[in-house]
């Protein structure tokens, strides 16, 4: 199966193999995003040696893993190894015995798990570089790790040991809404855009649970299985996936509870007063945020306390509301409860997310793509100056003078402003120019799943409309 997106990884991949000096790769990226995928498929000729950590696995657990690895591999008789200082002495042996002068790949999988507390794995790994392969242009060595917050912590940004001894780091994100469309075409599954940004919402563009999508299936049917029958992949997902990351991964969890109670999201004042499991609260939202399960927006002309917190993940916003409380069970229960009205409303929450992930292709559209822009949220609440409260879904301030305020709406056709809708329209934009201030151009812009009703409404309220197919561009 071919790589599907990830061009300037694989540019950076390729740079590795071309260069003249021993290199260093540390790659981080959330658990089932296809790290060890593109490593396996893009240095698949390359690998010379590769080791996968053990979750939870005893020192001398890894160390037997290690011993059947490069047993696989050398002719040579060797024991196991009793620390990892003598199993890297091994492999470097074994090293030795390559002939060739074409890069050589040794891939280190699930880097936290190797290195476990008292394992001495990290000073090992950190001998092993600077004796023997940095001393050799033929090698890549790649460390690997799904905990985003422990590499950054450990490796990347740790002020001893590995620190200074990486020579490129890479970040592997999930798949935008185009990547994760090519990758369902490449498995025969072919879905209209609905469907997929529908899937999307749930799975958001996870590699792994992308897959199971069959052919022939509707985004409900793919969803009713994954995520509601009993051997469904994502139905008991939401605990294995924040165990494996973080360590006291409940106080992970209950930030992400407390953020998907408030759609449009928490500032950190808010979240001191509600956030009570031990912890520092910093170092948990840093990690969340390195993780990819929450987003950090500026809200428009307001201090940095403001900031808002939001649930990022489609997979946790979808098991919180859905799976776990069991609003669809069993087999076909989720079919039942497909475009009912609190599906429609969590939905337009869901394409919300989606939209701040894509805002580069709604600039696109919009036209404004070499416009310095700044893309924010906005919530007034009433108080005794201006008591009438408002949110705008997306806020675009750009640096020609001009404003969109972006409504986000999910629906199976054209949406349609009726009386009531166009009244809250003309309160919300004015409400924002009064409280705001704004000397510039505000341009009320709508973003549809099919466009609009072409009505009066319409017509004297809403600037620009543009549809979620410039998610796919």
């Amino acid at each position: 199966m071919s790589i599907i997106g990830r061009k300037e990884h694989l540019k950076e991949l390729d740079r590795l193999l071309e260069s003249n000096d021993a290199e260093f790769l540390a790659l981080y990226g959330r658990r089932r995003v296809g790290k060890t995928f593109l490593i396996e498929q893009h240095f698949g000729k390359q690998l010379c040696f590769q080791l996968t950590g053990i979750r939870d696995g005893l020192l001398k657990e890894q160390l037997a893993n290690f011993h059947t690895e490069i047993s696989k591999r050398s002719q040579k008789q060797r024991d196991c190894p009793s620390s990892w200082q003598e199993a890297f002495q091994q492999l470097a042996d074994h090293l030795r015995t390559l002939r060739g002068k074409g890069k050589r790949v040794i891939f280190l999988d699930e880097l936290p798990w190797l290195a476990s507390a008292r394992s001495r794995f990290l000073p090992a790994l950190d001998h092993f570089w600077n004796t023997y392969l940095r001393k050799d242009p033929r090698f890549i060595l790649v460390i690997c790790g799904s905990a985003a917050s422990w590499m950054i912590a450990k490796v990347i940004d740790h002020k001893g040991g590995l620190h200074n001894r990486i020579t490129a780091r890479m970040k592997l994100d999930p798949f935008t809404l185009t990547e994760s469309g090519q990758f369902l075409k490449s498995r025969g599954v072919k879905l209209t855009q609905y469907d997929q940004i529908t899937l999307a919402m749930v799975m958001g563009g996870i590699a792994h649970y992308l897959k199971e999508a069959q052919p022939g299936q509707s985004a409900a049917q793919i969803i009713d299985r994954a995520c509601f029958t009993k051997t469904g992949l994502l139905r008991d997902e939401f605990d294995r996936l924040y165990a494996s990351l973080f360590e006291n991964s409940d106080r992970h969890v209950e930030i992400v509870r407390e953020l998907a109670k408030h759609p449009q999201g928490l500032t950190r004042p808010a979240l001191t007063k509600i956030y009570t499991t031990g912890g520092r609260l910093s170092q948990t939202l840093r990690e969340l945020e390195e993780a990819g399960f929450i987003s950090i927006h500026e809200q428009f002309d307001k201090k940095s306390k403001d900031t808002i917190y939001r649930v990022a993940d489609e997979y946790s916003l979808f098991y919180i509301k859905w799976i776990e409380n069991k609003r669809s069970t069993g087999a076909g229960g989720f079919l039942g409860k497909f475009n009912t009205a609190p599906w429609r409303a969590w939905s337009g929450y869901a394409l919300e997310s989606l939209a701040y992930k894509h805002t580069p292709q709604i600039k696109s559209t919009l036209g404004i793509a070499q416009v310095d822009t700044h893309a924010c949220s906005w919530i007034h609440r009433p108080n005794k100056t201006f008591p009438k409260g408002a949110q705008i879904d997306l806020l675009l301030d750009r640096a020609d003078r001009s404003i969109n305020l972006i409504e986000i709406k999910f629906s199976e056709g054209p949406f349609t402003i009726n009386k009531a809708y166009a009244e809250e329209l003309r309160r919300k934009v004015q409400v924002f120019k009064d409280v705001t201030g704004t000397k510039k151009n505000v341009f009320l812009t709508f973003l549809t799943t099919h466009g609009l009703t072409d009505n009066a409404y319409a017509k004297e309220l809403v600037d620009i409309s543009i549809t979620t197919e410039c998610f796919f561009k």
